[in-house]
């Protein structure tokens, strides 16, 4: 029998993943909450992913510091207890802004988010990234970069 809730206390969380200057803790994938996944993300100033989609659902709760989000060719400038939502398919990027900051994200039904993190932690060296291997492993995971 599976118990229907789990708790996750600081001590337990999994060392944080290097996606290409952003730290992401995969607080609970999407296997472990039968719907959503949930991760939190601390990045340093000017950092962020190029534009880019996927086909599933996203949020963003920003927690700590300024951050640039780039919605379908419209910004925002979100502070803490900002909450942005993104439809699947929504080209999307963000930056860090000065001082960096720390945001929780929420996907959708489906998401290959956690996987997608955990395989560029894997093969993408800390350091310039290989485009066009971090191009596969994005395209793998379900990710289009817009360009």
């Amino acid at each position: 029998m599976t118990t229907p809730y789990f708790v996750l206390t600081p001590d337990q969380r999994e060392v944080p993943l290097n996606v290409v200057g952003t730290q992401v803790t995969v607080l609970a994938p999407n296997a472990a909450a039968h719907s959503y996944g949930i991760t939190f993300q601390r990045g340093d100033e000017g950092t962020g992913p190029p534009p880019h989609s996927h086909d599933w659902d996203e949020s963003f709760y920003v927690l700590a510091g300024e951050i640039e989000f780039v919605c379908d060719g419209h910004t925002y400038v979100c502070q803490p207890g900002t909450l942005v939502h993104l439809q699947r398919g929504t080209v999307h990027t963000f930056h860090y802004g000065k001082g960096g900051g720390q945001m929780l994200e929420i996907t959708g039904q489906d998401a290959l988010a956690s996987q997608m993190f955990t395989a560029v932690d894997r093969e993408i060296p800390v350091g310039p990234p290989d485009i066009p291997k971090l191009l596969a492993v994005l395209g793998r995971n379900g990710v289009t970069v817009a360009g």
